[in-house]
């Protein structure tokens, strides 16, 4: 993705977005939470599982090689899950996909400091991520629902 913005001289100068995928992987009407374990200063906060999309992958991609290496599980991506969210002053966006797992292998923590399945009276249990918010807010009708 890439955004344009006036530079000094008021011309438009061209800069790459980095692109974050994140997974909201719904199982019986309650969704993944993953407690950071690092850095410090977001260590204990709760996140949807993912990270960057790599040159060369799509979105998808990105998010079901990221589950398997954060997870150890496969998963069928879905629909976006609400808008996305500008992160690191305007250089990064979060793009969050519903999710679902294939096969019975349960998710382990590989990555994260614990993992909670949250029905949406419990998503507010947590203390989330900053960019996972507004995330959050869309997703709490998507699982009042199912």
């Amino acid at each position: 993705m890439q955004t344009e913005r006036a530079s000094g001289g008021g011309q438009a100068a061209r800069r790459d977005l980095k692109v974050i995928v994140g997974a909201a992987i719904i199982r019986d009407g309650r969704v993944l939470a993953c407690a950071r374990s690092a850095p410090p200063e977001v260590a204990g906060m709760w996140e949807f599982p993912g990270g960057k999309v790599e040159p060369g992958e799509s979105e998808p991609e990105a998010l079901a090689r990221e589950c398997v290496e954060e997870l150890a599980v496969r998963v069928e991506i879905g629909d976006r899950v609400g808008r996305d969210v500008k992160m690191a002053h305007g250089r990064s966006v979060l793009k969050v996909y519903a999710a679902r797992l294939l096969g019975d292998a349960e998710p382990q923590p590989l990555e994260h400091s614990g993992l909670r399945w949250l029905s949406a009276a419990e998503l507010d249990s947590v203390t989330w991520l900053p960019a996972d918010a507004p995330i959050v807010a869309a997703l709490r009708p998507i699982l009042a629902a199912g």
